[in-house]
């Protein structure tokens, strides 16, 4: 009987089929029930993951998701992964809780996700004690690929970009305004849309006006989520997704500013799930 693993994102998931004493990595496209119904969910799973289980049977599942802190969006994503695992226990949490056990295992710290969206929280070592809320990449989701994306397209529409950075966006993105606008305001996801905009940054790092945007964006992140646990000037401050992990240098400076402790930065938080339940 195998195990499997996920940390489900907007843009993609990763997953681990664990089974006597092996691993498989396995990775399909991001899971939002906040964009997709139970009958999209399972449709996705039966295409992109199935085929990678290779005839596995699945006894359990422990899944962390983005939009899973909805008790109502728990429910879609348990039914869905029901629907395609019928043998298996099935656990869905929200993707802080994994972000927590990945980062912190059974002690305390403060947890934060910086990937195409952005949370962080309180861990007491059991459960999530305090959480900044999560308002989604409209209204917040500060520091994140999405946020971070929003900037790069708001410079590169408003022209603030200097000529050279113009020159190099056009070269690597060839788009228009409008077709920008076309994506962001009539096409679905456009949250990972904005992301994907984030690797112009971590390509031409140096220059003054992407610095700039990395770190006013990461700051944000600092000063309207961090700032409000009392609990960070007293236990480590971890980090897991991609954009932390490619600016982790911007996060130890401020970090450094702010007289926090930096502790564990992940690119993904599946190694350090992995060891939390199987382990």
């Amino acid at each position: 009987m195998s195990i499997l693993i996920a940390d489900g994102g907007s843009t993609k998931c990763d997953w681990s089929l664990g089974y006597q004493g092996t691993e498989k990595r396995m990775l399909t496209q991001g899971i939002s029930p906040y964009f997709l119904t139970e009958s999209q969910i399972v449709e996705l799973l039966t295409r992109e993951l199935i085929p990678q289980i290779e005839g596995n049977t699945i006894s359990k599942v422990f899944y962390y998701g983005t939009g899973c802190k909805s008790a109502v969006n728990r429910q879609i994503m348990k039914k869905a992964i029901s629907a395609v695992f019928a043998d298996a226990d099935v656990l869905v949490d929200h993707d802080l809780m994994g972000a927590a056990h990945a980062l912190c295992g059974h002690s305390k710290g403060i947890a934060c996700i910086l990937g195409t969206g952005s949370n962080s929280g309180y861990y007491d070592g059991k459960k999530i004690v305090k959480n900044s809320p999560g308002i989604g990449y409209v209204l917040g989701d500060e520091g994140s690929g999405a946020y971070l994306g929003k900037k790069v397209l708001q410079y590169f529409l408003y022209k603030t970009f200097d000529e050279d950075l113009l020159f190099r966006f056009n070269e690597k993105y060839k788009t228009t305004d409008d077709a920008v606008l076309d994506h962001v305001y009539k096409m679905p996801l456009p949250n990972r849309y904005l992301a994907s905009f984030a690797a112009f940054l971590a390509e031409n790092r140096g220059h003054y006006m992407i610095e700039n945007i990395i770190e006013d964006g990461l700051n944000d992140f600092f000063f309207q989520h961090l700032y409000k646990y009392s609990e960070s000037w007293k236990l480590p401050i971890h980090f897991v997704g991609g954009i932390a992990f490619g600016f982790q240098d911007v996060l130890k400076d401020l970090c450094d500013h702010y007289e926090l402790e930096l502790g564990n930065i992940l690119r993904t938080p599946l190694d350090g799930l992995v060891k939390y339940h199987i382990e």
